[in-house]
């Protein structure tokens, strides 16, 4: 019985003294301004983010216009952003390059407040408005800060979203094409071409344009075909401007020799009326 008193006894001291140290890792009042951005520090170096977030905000409110101001305020953008508060992160960069213009790190905040957007970005199939968020900003840092390493990572970031864009509308013309809505689907394969065209998706969604045509016009009323077989001559005429190389070419010859063949075929109906 003694030594099972005394094994409790020995787990009651390392409990109350583990709670003493996380007390003192807490900011408690009292604690002078230098004591508490310690503290905070602490927390964000130890990786416990939430407590880190908390701790920074009690700076800034004890603090705001002292020297510790502008650090409290980045290292709480940044204790969001590790935190995977990424609405929060950019929010909190953004407030930092705003409030602090002739800070050196504004221009890394300003990139992260882009980049907080970027990791909120969703799956292509789901709503972009984060993506368009993401690209308005990265554009802006580009248009601040170009040629420096920074700006080029953003201009590869920003090829990444376009590219999802991109196959996002590349994909609701192909389903319209499954449903044989033939119009629908040569408009979001333009669509692709005409918003992004440096996108990995714009050639095939050329060539698709030019075989939606072509299916549109076959599909259609006599009157209405000779029209629609021209479109998919355009198509293709766009295609040879702007991939002379392209991979799909051989296809896309295909299409435009199928289109032609129906332009012969309504002229003939036309010529014997």
């Amino acid at each position: 019985m003694l030594k099972i008193n005394k094994s409790i006894a020995a787990l009651l001291l390392l409990v109350l003294l583990a709670a003493g140290c996380r007390s003192s890792q807490h900011i408690r009042p009292g604690d002078t301004i230098e004591v508490a951005f310690e503290k905070a520090m602490s927390q964000y170096e130890r990786e416990r983010y939430s407590h880190a977030v908390r701790s920074f905000e009690t700076v800034l409110s004890m603090g705001r216009g002292t020297e510790f101001a502008a650090d409290a305020q980045f290292y709480l953008a940044k204790s969001h952003f590790h935190n995977r508060a990424y609405l929060s992160a950019a929010s909190e960069f953004r407030r930092f390059a705003r409030n602090y213009t002739r800070d050196e790190r504004r221009k890394d905040a300003e990139f992260m407040e882009a980049y907080s957007h970027y990791r909120l970005s969703p799956r292509y199939n789901l709503d972009q408005t984060e993506t368009y968020n993401a690209l308005d900003r990265f554009q802006l840092f580009v248009t601040r800060y170009p040629g420096t390493e920074r700006a080029q990572e953003a201009q590869d970031l920003m090829d990444e979203l376009r590219d999802k864009l991109a196959k996002k509308k590349f994909n609701a013309a192909e389903m319209y094409m499954r449903i044989r809505e033939y119009r629908s689907a040569a408009i979001y394969y333009g669509l692709t071409v005409e918003r992004f065209p440096g996108s990995s998706w714009a050639e095939e969604a050329l060539v698709n344009q030019i075989l939606a045509y072509v299916y549109y016009a076959e599909n259609s009323v006599r009157d209405r075909q000779q029209e629609r077989f021209e479109k998919a001559v355009e198509s293709y005429q766009q295609y040879l401007q702007i991939f002379p190389r392209g991979e799909n070419r051989e296809l896309a010859e295909e299409y435009y020799d199928r289109a032609l063949t129906g332009l012969s075929r309504v002229s003939t109906v036309t010529a014997e009326r």
